[in-house]
C-alpha cells in the first residue's frame, strides 16, 4: 500500500515547513518538495496542515460501572477518536480485587481485539497489590504495558494507602515505569459528602461542592512526597485546578520529574455552568469535578508555560437518558464520567491556536508528541519523520464545525459542548498508511487497530 501526500504544510512539535510525503508499507518513507512517486492514492494537502496522528491517553471505554458499562466501546470509541483526528488511545485496564495485574491485562486485551479501528495501549490500574504480586509490574512493561495508575480517591472501591502506593512507586523506580495518580483526598470527600446528604443537598451540583479544590492539592502535594521519596517518575491524571497546578510547578522548578495532563472540560467549562436544581447538571458530572471558572485561565497558562504537558481526554460517556438518570435523587448514584474523545484536538486548536494562547507546533506538542514520548511510543508515534508510523491527519484550518451529539460520532446522547462553534477539523484521518476518514465518513475495517507494544518512556524534559 503507497500513499503520496502533496503540497501539504507539515507541523510538528519542532517544526513548520511544506513538503510532500511518500508512505509505504505503513511507515513514512520520504519526506521532500516536489515529490514525483506512483502512488495507489494521492492528497492534495494544498491550503491544508499536515500534523502527527493525535495520541489519546486517557481514555475508559467498555467500562464497567457498577451494573453499567460505559456507552463507547472499543468499536464506537475509536471510530468517533479517528473522526477527531486522534490515532491512538492509551486505556486503562483495571485489575478487580482478588485477581492478577496479568487478568486484567488479558480482559481488556479480550475487549478491544476485533474491535478498535486505531492503535492502542493500556495503562494498568493497580486495587491491592501484595508482596507477592509485585513482581508482575515486571512482567507488563515486558507486555508492553509501562505505565500503572493508583486512586487516592474512592475509598472501599479503588482507592489506596499510601503505603501501599509508596511500594508500588519504589518498584517503579527499579524498572523503569511511570507511576499514574488521581490526586483527591478521599477521606475527606467522603465525610464531606456524607454530611451533604444528611442535609438534604442531592442535585447534581453538590458532586462539585463535595470535592473542593484543596483536596486536590493536598493529594497531588502528597504524591509528589512519596515519590520524590521513592525516586520514581510521576504523572498526574486530569488536573483540574491551580491548587494542583502550583504543587506540581514548585517540584518541577526543583528538577523533579513529575508531570501532568488537563483535559478539556477543565479548559472549557466550569462550576458557572451549574443549575443548582436542574438535573440537566448531572451531564456534567466527572471526576474530578468542574472547577470555579478563574482555574481555566491558570491551567492554559499552565499549557503555555509547559507545567502542564499533556491535554488528553478522560473519555468515560454514560447516556444522560438511562444511565445517568440513575441518580436522579441522588447526586453519588450519578455515574461519573463524560464524554470527548471526539472533539479533544477541535477544542485544543480553537482555544489554543486559533486563541492565540500557543503556537501550532504547541498544540502538536500536547495532543500527539509529548504523550508519545511519556509514554514510550516516540519516535515511531507522535511524530512525522522517516521510519515512523504513518499516522497522519490532514488538518483544515479554516473548516467551520459545530459541536452537537445530533452529528458526533461518540455513542452518547448528549454532547459537553453543545452549539460551541469551532474553526479547523480533521479533513483525511490516515492510520499507518492507510485512510480511514476520508470525505466525513469512516472508511477503514472494524478491528484493524493493533496493540501497542509501549516502552519505557522519556522523563528526562
Amino acid at each position: 500500500m503507497s500513499l503520496l501526500i502533496k503540497n501539504g504544510q507539515i507541523i510538528t512539535a519542532e517544526k513548520d515547513f511544506f513538503a510532500d510525503v511518500y508512505i509505504k508499507n505503513e511507515k513514512v518513507n520520504l519526506i521532500e518538495q516536489n515529490l514525483d512517486r506512483d502512488a495507489q492514492d494521492i492528497i492534495d494537502a494544498k491550503g491544508k496542515y499536515v500534523i502527527p496522528g493525535g495520541i489519546d491517553v486517557h481514555t475508559h471505554l467498555d467500562m464497567p460501572y457498577g451494573e453499567i458499562t460505559s456507552s463507547d466501546d472499543f468499536e464506537t470509541g475509536t471510530i468517533a477518536a479517528s473522526f477527531g483526528g486522534t490515532t491512538s488511545i492509551i486505556d486503562f485496564a483495571t485489575q478487580s480485587k482478588g485477581k492478577s495485574l496479568q487478568d486484567a491485562f488479558n480482559i481488556w486485551q479480550k475487549k478491544a481485539k476485533g474491535k478498535a479501528v486505531i492503535d492502542y495501549g493500556f495503562h494498568m490500574i493497580i486495587t491491592e497489590l501484595p508482596d507477592s504480586q509485585l513482581a508482575e509490574m515486571d512482567e507488563l512493561i515486558n507486555n508492553g504495558i509501562t505505565s500503572f495508575k493508583m486512586f487516592m480517591a474512592y475509598p472501599d472501591r479503588l482507592m489506596l494507602d499510601d503505603n501501599t502506593i509508596f511500594k508500588a512507586m519504589k518498584q517503579a523506580q527499579k524498572n523503569g515505569s511511570l507511576i499514574l495518580i488521581h490526586a483527591e483526598n478521599g477521606i475527606e470527600i467522603d465525610e464531606i459528602v456524607k454530611n451533604a446528604l444528611a442535609e438534604g443537598k442531592t442535585a447534581p451540583i453538590f458532586h462539585a461542592l463535595t470535592r473542593p479544590a484543596e483536596t486536590e492539592g493536598e493529594a497531588v502535594e502528597r504524591s509528589i512526597e512519596l515519590a520524590e521519596k521513592s525516586g520514581c517518575s510521576l504523572y498526574i491524571v486530569h488536573l483540574s485546578t491551580n491548587d494542583g497546578l502550583e504543587k506540581i510547578s514548585e517540584a518541577r522548578k526543583k528538577g523533579f520529574p513529575v508531570f501532568a495532563e488537563t483535559c478539556p472540560q477543565y479548559l472549557f467549562l466550569s462550576l458557572e455552568d451549574m443549575n443548582n436544581q436542574n438535573f440537566e447538571d448531572a451531564k456534567l458530572i466527572f471526576t474530578p469535578p468542574v472547577r470555579e471558572k478563574w482555574h481555566q485561565q491558570k491551567l492554559w497558562e499552565g499549557l503555555i508555560n509547559n507545567q502542564l504537558q499533556v491535554v488528553a481526554t478522560d473519555h468515560c460517556p454514560f447516556c444522560f437518558n438511562g444511565q445517568k438518570d440513575l441518580g436522579k435523587n441522588d447526586f453519588t448514584k450519578i455515574p461519573s464520567g463524560g464524554p470527548g474523545i471526539e472533539n479533544r484536538m477541535q477544542l485544543l486548536f480553537e482555544g489554543g491556536v486559533n486563541g492565540r494562547r500557543f503556537s501550532i507546533n504547541r498544540w502538536v506538542d500536547l495532543t500527539s508528541t509529548t504523550p508519545a514520548k511519556l509514554f514510550g511510543m516516540y519516535p515511531k508515534k507522535g511524530t512525522i519523520e522517516i521510519g515512523s508510523d504513518a499516522d497522519i491527519v490532514i488538518w483544515d484550518p479554516n473548516k467551520m464545525h459545530t459541536i452537537s451529539s445530533e452529528t458526533h460520532h461518540m455513542n452518547v446522547d448528549y454532547s459537553l459542548y453543545e452549539g460551541m462553534k469551532i474553526q479547523g477539523s480533521a479533513e483525511t484521518v490516515i492510520s499507518r498508511g492507510e485512510i480511514i476518514i476520508s470525505n466525513n465518513k469512516f472508511i477503514g475495517e472494524v478491528g484493524r487497530g493493533r496493540f501497542i507494544k509501549r516502552k519505557k518512556g522519556n522523563y528526562n524534559f
